[in-house]
């Protein structure tokens, strides 16, 4: 069995071969006389064609040929394993979302597949990925059909009841969100860039998946995680965003640390979240810092800077939070003292107490902010508890951010 099984590779390695497809040849019959293991290799120019790869072969642009589906349909679909796409612009697909039009679709069952490397422009959704474990979608450049409304586009890339994926370096445009993940596990998201988009990243009901070392910018939404357990969300941008940078909503048992979240609507928006983790992160310069909702009582929070927030955090419930608990947070408007000079505050650090009310229901107050009135008013308030509505207290606050180049990241993002 073991010389048979040796056999076999040794005979599909002799009998791949190279083939050439040149402008005015059709990439479709050059996919049909291919073997298993060839390599065909597209030459510079302008195909229209819906190609349909049912053997596991590579298809290679040479010095970026474009492939268009004309508008209908899916462009390239890929129904087997081990099917690899790289080098190509691979466009204009059709525009029926309930047939899901791809640029590149991935069947189920068609394990492995490999897309590196490629423009995906002009197309309903750029990948569809559906029940196929094991794929590598790196380097790519997608921008979706940006005349349509949002809600008419596809996604950049769309995974559906896969596991292993590794979604590397791509660089993600006016879709509608730009990794919608549903039923995924076990999958990789780094180095990932995406913007104009409705939500940079949409997750829904996967586990263990690691999202790192990615940015997000000017969309609805950073990033969005949502019915998820065991992720590890750290090392990411998100900035710009209309709504909220990081989304943890219905989420447990996951680590959200050393991420930048700056100039969002909201910096985190918190909600029925339990059991997680989140520290290290620096969040800043946002309209608010933390919308905190829905019970998300069970949470680890330490090691946090809240700078110049305009409202560092919202919050509505019945009873206090308690954040801080092993090692503090640093919160911009603390105004409490260290005496002993350990680097913690003496007094904890209360948000959302009368003056931060003021301000909501009476914008103007702002101005006042600074004043020896208000800076009475909340050392009264700070005596006189009654006074004070339910909010997230910091036991423990640092004095001085942890992230020193603080200011640097804010101008960044502002430019």
């Amino acid at each position: 069995m073991v010389f048979l099984i040796l056999a076999f590779f040794l005979y599909r390695d002799v009998a791949a071969a190279e083939r050439q497809v040149g402008p005015g040849e059709s990439i479709t019959e050059a996919v049909r006389a291919a073997d298993a293991g060839d390599v065909i290799f597209v030459k510079r120019g302008y195909y229209v064609d819906h190609v349909v790869i049912d053997k596991p072969i590579t298809l290679r642009g040479v010095d970026r040929p474009t492939i268009s589906g004309d508008g209908q349909g899916d462009v390239i679909r890929i129904k087997v394993p081990h099917v690899v796409i790289e080098g190509l612009i691979i466009r204009d697909s059709g525009s029926d979302l309930t047939a899901q039009n791809a640029g590149v679709y991935i069947e189920p069952g068609a394990h492995n597949a490999a897309v590196r490397h490629n423009d995906l422009t002009y197309d309903l959704f750029g990948l569809w990925i559906e029940k196929a474990n094991d794929v590598v979608i790196e380097g790519n450049v997608i921008t979706g059909k940006r005349d349509l409304q949002s809600a008419q586009r596809g996604n950049g890339i769309e995974l559906y009841n896969t596991t292993g994926a590794q979604i590397l370096d791509n660089h993600i445009s006016f879709t509608r969100d730009g990794i919608y993940v549903d039923v995924s596990h076990h999958a990789v998201f780094r180095g990932n860039k995406m913007h104009h988009l409705r939500y940079g990243t949409h997750y829904m009901n996967s586990y263990y998946n690691l999202w790192e070392d990615n940015e997000s910018w000017l969309n609805r939404g950073g990033l969005a995680l949502m019915e998820v357990r065991n992720q590890t969300v750290r090392h990411n941008l998100a900035w710009g965003n209309s709504d909220h940078g990081i989304m943890l909503r219905t989420i447990q048992d996951s680590l959200i640390e050393d991420n930048i979240v700056i100039g969002n609507g909201k910096g985190l928006f918190i909600y029925d979240a339990e059991y997680n983790t989140i520290r290290n992160n620096l969040v800043a310069g946002n309209r608010v810092g933390v919308h905190l909702w829905a019970g998300s009582y069970i949470n680890q929070v330490d090691g946090n800077d809240f700078i110049q927030n305009e409202q560092q955090v919202r919050y509505g419930a019945t009873r206090d939070v308690l954040w801080g608990q092993q090692a503090g947070n640093y919160w911009s408007n603390y105004t409490g003292w260290d005496r002993d000079g350990n680097g913690s505050g003496d007094v904890p650090y209360a948000a959302n107490d009368i003056v931060d009310r003021l301000v909501w229901q009476h914008p103007y107050v702002k101005l006042l902010l600074n004043s020896p009135a208000v800076q009475t008013l909340r050392l009264i308030a700070e005596q006189f508890p009654l006074l004070r509505a339910p909010s997230v207290v910091d036991g423990q606050p640092h004095m001085r951010p942890l992230h020193k180049d603080w200011s640097n990241q804010l101008a960044r993002t502002r430019h």
